[in-house]
């Protein structure tokens, strides 16, 4: 503790040392960088090469699927400042693509991020608001998009009502537009219907739970009353053994289960361990990040390297 006539030599000490901490974490993050650049695996995905880990969207649209509190307090982080800095982080860490939404908020902010020098690949999301389909993917296409593919959540309402093939037709939109078509759904047998009927399909967006459950079923599973999404890890197997069993490639997301096995880094290196167990060689992850409160960006792509290294071994 110091004393009271030598605390201005402490303030500058502890500021000295302030800085050379600074400094010193500044050039651990940087030799970190770049171990992660040389490290991240890259995979074909068509004409292109995307890293196997891909940093998800949610987060910059506000969608926590934790609370409504959690969604608004990445509403209000996530500025176009923040957004295009998490970008930037990701492609200087080797993440190479970017998955969103392709609405006017994230097509405009793309644009911007682009404007400024970067060079993220990206794979679109259709975005269900909108009612003209096939403009948004036109929209998307022109935009740049290396892949497009139909909104699980629309998939599967689709899938509910006994209405899939109109789903299908908007598969040909994509493919008439020239990108890679996808897939998108949370539940296991779309993916076994797609692939029964052998579908045009370039790759599938498989989420690792199935939050289209009516709350009825949901509450049945879980023993309790659930009135918002239930997280139920059993889903994890039903939904990889169709990643193992397809041949087309798979972009897996909820790996974390929005971050409900984000306790401790061990958690999240046992949920990726589990996903790349069944990842084929050119099935890649998908993670959404919200760096407010610690740097998520390069311990993403440590957990991430590590586990595809653990599979390739």
């Amino acid at each position: 503790m110091c004393r009271a006539e030598d605390r201005p030599a402490c303030y500058h000490l502890a500021m000295v040392r302030s800085r050379r901490e600074v400094l010193l974490a500044a050039a651990g993050a940087v030799t970190a960088t770049r171990a992660a650049v040389s490290e991240m695996p890259l995979v074909p995905f068509g004409d292109h090469r995307v890293s196997r880990l891909i940093v998800g969207g949610n987060p910059i649209s506000g969608t926590s699927h934790v609370s409504p509190e959690l969604s608004r307090e990445m509403v209000d982080y996530f500025s176009a400042a923040n957004a295009k800095r998490l970008l930037r982080n990701c492609e200087a860490a080797g993440i190479n693509t970017w998955q969103s939404r392709g609405d006017r908020h994230i097509l405009r902010l793309l644009n911007e991020y682009r404007l400024e020098g970067g060079h993220m690949q990206w794979i679109g999301q259709t975005a269900s608001e909108l009612a003209d389909t096939e403009r948004n993917i036109r929209e998307m296409a022109k935009a740049g998009a290396i892949g497009i593919y139909h909104h699980g959540s629309k998939t599967d309402r689709a899938w509910q009502a006994g209405k899939i093939e109109e789903v299908r037709e908007a598969l040909k939109v994509m493919r008439d537009a020239g990108v890679r078509v996808g897939l998108g759904t949370h539940i296991p047998e779309v993916i076994d219907h797609a692939e029964a009927k052998n579908w045009d399909v370039d790759f599938y967006m498989t989420c690792l739970y199935n939050l289209s459950r009516t709350k009825e079923e949901a509450s049945r599973l879980a023993g309790r009353p659930v009135e918002d999404e239930l997280f139920w890890d059993p889903d994890r197997e039903r939904m990889l053994e169709r990643v193992r069993r397809t041949s087309k490639q798979c972009l897996i997301f909820k790996v974390y289960g929005a971050s409900r096995h984000c306790g401790s880094r061990e958690r999240m290196r046992a949920a990726l361990r589990l996903v790349f167990d069944s990842a084929k060689p050119r099935d890649c992850v998908v993670i959404g990040m919200f760096p407010k409160y610690k740097e998520q960006v390069r311990e993403n792509c440590e957990l991430v390297v590590e586990a595809a290294r653990s599979k390739a071994s």
